[in-house]
């Protein structure tokens, strides 16, 4: 999710930075405020350890660590109700134009590392092959992000109703 920042927004306060992934089974950013009390509980259940704690010392997802398999070892060690596994996931991932394949540089390391194969790689004519992400396929574990060496994998939140980009 990109936000557009402008001063004016920027004087105001409204600035919104890129929304946190939360471990899965987060509701709501404003919701998983309220009920998030910091312990620390999902991070050390967390058995890829990925779980991180931001600047408010509230847990995110770090990818650069490994992928995650969705095991719910994090929601069952919230006993708060800030994860609960009603709460879809609603994280996919997208590819970002620093991409090596798409300057030049053959690469397939994301490919390799998905394992739903939601990244395949589609030949040009005289070019390198191109990625193309499949967005049913894909359910936002970030295997694809941690082997991407040069991080040009993000993820968007998509929307529970519609399936669309936010």
């Amino acid at each position: 999710m990109s936000a557009s920042h402008t001063r004016r927004a920027f004087l105001k306060g409204k600035v919104q930075g890129i929304p946190r992934q939360r471990p899965p089974g987060a509701g709501p950013e404003a919701e998983f405020h309220d009920a998030c009390t910091q312990c620390g509980e999902c991070a050390a259940a967390c058995p890829e350890g990925i779980i991180l704690k931001d600047a408010g010392e509230r847990p995110f997802l770090d990818f650069n660590a490994g992928a995650c398999t969705f095991c719910h070892a994090c929601t069952d060690a919230c006993d708060f109700g800030a994860l609960s596994p009603e709460n879809e996931w609603l994280w996919r991932g997208a590819v970002e134009r620093s991409c090596l394949s798409m300057n030049g540089v053959n690469c397939r390391a994301c490919e390799d590392h998905c394992d739903q194969r939601a990244i395949g790689f589609q030949m040009q004519t005289g070019r390198r092959a191109q990625p193309v992400l499949d967005e049913d396929l894909c359910n936002g574990c970030g295997g694809c992000s941690m082997a991407c060496p040069v991080g040009a994998i993000s993820f968007k939140k998509i929307k529970p109703e519609t399936g669309a980009r936010s």
